[in-house]
This record gives C-alpha cells, sequence and structure tokens, in this order.
C-alpha cells in the first residue's frame, strides 16, 4: 500500500510537470500492447549495443537513410506509467505504451519506445496512414507532423539502452463532444483501427494516480458454510463441504464474466446457475489466465469456497450466484486475456461432470463493464 501511494504522488508530480510546461489535457493512455524483448548485439569496436527492430510491413517499401540522435528521453516515465515501471524491466517481454494529450490546439500522440539497446535500425512511426477516425461523426483528422521529424521514413535510433523516448505525432485538435475514436497508421505501437474511448479529465484534475485506473477491491455476500469437509475424499461426496446463501445474482448468460483489476491481484466472478436446490462445483485448481504474450496468471483461491476440492452450495433451483476466482493482477491497459479452465479429475459421483473449458480473446474493457451484473440481488419467491 505505502509503493501505490507513493507511486500515485510520483504520478501527480509528472504530469503537473508537463502541464506547466504548455496547457496538457490527457484524453487518454494506454500500457500498450506487449512485444518480445529484443537481445541486442555488442558492438566490438564501439561497445555500443546494437538491435534491429521488428520488421513491419514499411521495411519492404523503404530504405534506412536517417539516423535519428535527438529523440527526448522521458524522465519521469514511472510517474506517468507507475503501473508497469517494474513490469517491462523484469519479464522477457516488453510493452509499448502511449498517451493521447490535447496540448494547445493541436491533438497530440505520444508514443514511448524503451531502447532495448543504445543503436535502433529499421524503426518506423507513422506516415499518409496515421489517422485518428471520430467513430460518432465519420470526420478523419490526418497527422500533421511528427517530433522528431521521421514521417514516412525509416529510420535508425542512437539513445541509451533502458532510456525511455517519447515520440510524438501531431493531429488536430479533436471537437470538446468526441468521445469515441480509431486510431491508425502507427504498426508498432499496434494502432491499426484500435478503438478507444476518451476520458478527457476535467482540466483541473489532469490525472489522479492509480486510484482512477485501478478498480477497488470487489465485496460480495458471504456464504455460510452448513456441513465442513470432513476427511475428504473427491469420490465420496459425503466428505465434501456444503455452503448456503450464495452472492445472488439477477439472470445472465450463464459463465458470464466480470473483472477487477487492482494493483494487488485480479478479481473474475463467474455467473452460475443452480439447476436443483443442491449441486456440486469444484473450481480454482489449476485455472489460469493468459494474455497475448503466452504471460500466465495463476489462481490464487477461490473467495469464501475451496480452491480444488469439491463442494455443495445448497439453494433454490433458478439460482444465479457468483463464484469469484483470484489471480495474480494483469498490467493496467492489457485489452484481451484468454480463460483457461482445465479438466478436472475423474470422480465418483451420479452424472459427474467437470470439462475443462478455453474461452479465447475476452476483451477485458467489456469483462470490467460487466461489474454491474453482479450485484447482490436477493432471491424473489411467489407462491
Amino acid at each position: 500500500m505505502k509503493r501505490i501511494i507513493t507511486l500515485s504522488l510520483m504520478a501527480l508530480a509528472g504530469i503537473a510537470a508537463l502541464a506547466q510546461a504548455k496547457d496538457v489535457t490527457i484524453l487518454t493512455k494506454k500500457t500498450g500492447e506487449l512485444v518480445p524483448r529484443i537481445e541486442p548485439v555488442a558492438d566490438t569496436n564501439t561497445k555500443k549495443t546494437v538491435a534491429s527492430w521488428f520488421d513491419t510491413e514499411k521495411n519492404d517499401w523503404y530504405e534506412q537513410k536517417v539516423v535519428l540522435d535527438q529523440v527526448p528521453v522521458v524522465k519521469d516515465f514511472d510517474a506517468l506509467f507507475p503501473e508497469i515501471a517494474n513490469y517491462t524491466r523484469d519479464m522477457p517481454y516488453t510493452l509499448m505504451p502511449w498517451m493521447l494529450t490535447e496540448e494547445g490546439d493541436e491533438t497530440v500522440l505520444h508514443c514511448y519506445l524503451q531502447m532495448p539497446a543504445d543503436i535502433v535500425n529499421k524503426f518506423w512511426l507513422t506516415d499518409e496512414e496515421g489517422a485518428i477516425l471520430d467513430r460518432q461523426t465519420g470526420i478523419t483528422y490526418r497527422a500533421r507532423r511528427t517530433e522528431p521529424s521521421c514521417y514516412r521514413q525509416l529510420f535508425g535510433i542512437k539513445a541509451k539502452e533502458g532510456d525511455v523516448l517519447d515520440f510524438r505525432i501531431i493531429f488536430p485538435r479533436l471537437p470538446e463532444t468526441t468521445r469515441e475514436i480509431a486510431i491508425y497508421g502507427v504498426p508498432n505501437w499496434f494502432l491499426r483501427g484500435t478503438k478507444v474511448t476518451l476520458t478527457r479529465l476535467p482540466s483541473d484534475r489532469h490525472y489522479h494516480g492509480t486510484v482512477d485506473y485501478y478498480d477497488s477491491i470487489p465485496r460480495f455476500h458471504k456464504p455460510r458454510l452448513l456441513i465442513e469437509a470432513k476427511d475428504y475424499d473427491k469420490d465420496n461426496f459425503r466428505t465434501w463441504a456444503e455452503y448456503t446463501d450464495a452472492h445472488l445474482i439477477k439472470p445472465v448468460e450463464e459463465n458470464t464474466m466480470a473483472m477487477w483489476v487492482t494493483p494487488e491481484a485480479t478479481y473474475l466472478a463467474i455467473s452460475t446457475e443452480l439447476n436443483w436446490c443442491r449441486e456440486y462445483f469444484g473450481r480454482g485448481d489449476g485455472t489460469m489466465l493468459i494474455d497475448g504474450s503466452g504471460h500466465q496468471y495463476k489462481c490464487r483461491e477461490v473467495v469464501d469456497y475451496p480452491k480444488g476440492p469439491m463442494f455443495w452450495v445448497q439453494g433454490y433451483s433458478g439460482d444465479y450466484f457468483a463464484i469469484v476466482l483470484v489471480f495474480d493482477p494483469i498490467p493496467l491497459g492489457l485489452e484481451t486475456i484468454t480463460y483457461i479452465e482445465p479438466e478436472g479429475e475423474p470422480f465418483h459421483v451420479r452424472n459427474a461432470n467437470w470439462e475443462g473449458k478455453v474461452l479465447p480473446n475476452l476483451s477485458v474493457k467489456q469483462l470490467r463493464d460487466n461489474q454491474k451484473l453482479f450485484r447482490y440481488h436477493p432471491r424473489q419467491i411467489v407462491e
């Protein structure tokens, strides 16, 4: 908690410095997509490390004729993105963060690159394809220029390995009413029609640290334990724990999910239907989330129920309730996640069934929007 508060204060200081330099309003910022970390090669003559960037489609059309050595270095990157300050340094891959701002009469797309080497070759920013589409009006805003000047060029970069550089693409200022956009033409940041909702924070609060981007830890109605597990044996249902008074919700499609992203953990609620007044379940053991790079986020616990062992839930046929799994924390800005639940071990119960499932490319934004579906809804019965 102390570290989170410290990083929040750092973020406030970093954004305050940015805002003081010119009239800046943050429209949105993202930690971006994951890319494999490039292994640089040491030049024995210059003692510098050298790396070639991943191919883009532009590498087939252009020759590298420019090497940039004066790209602005971001001194307060940890303050701008406290949620990934350590994430990008300890993993075999890195993130491509970006931020969209209003600066005077222009809109600026800041594309941040953490240098994988002292020299990076064959890099690309944007060309005439760089554009912002207002998805509500259909108006397209074209890139005016880049800073530093590298528009429509394949170029090299010289800087210190590990420094975070700030490439800027300048657009006309978007109208105050703009809320839904799509960004095109910036392939190395995976902005190729990417849909974005603008937050457009009020001018008196450009950014308020992690609290504006993380969810609070969710609270759920605690079920009552009716019968404790005794000498648990998966093949003997009489040894399983039994619960009642679950966290009931309004009927939704079974297996609907909602997500809460916090600095310490990721909470995933799964809608579950009771087809009978008493049913058995098993959750959590071996279940994981996987991001696009293959990084795994393991299930740590099941809120208020056993993780792994089978258990009974007692209620009414037609009840919908939430089972909540707690995973390792995912990074902010992650757009999609895959849910993997392995098949459970065979066990001896009538109609025994614990099939595995894989739910690929779930939208994290949609999962977070689903939080409202999991509000506690007491049972109502008419006799």
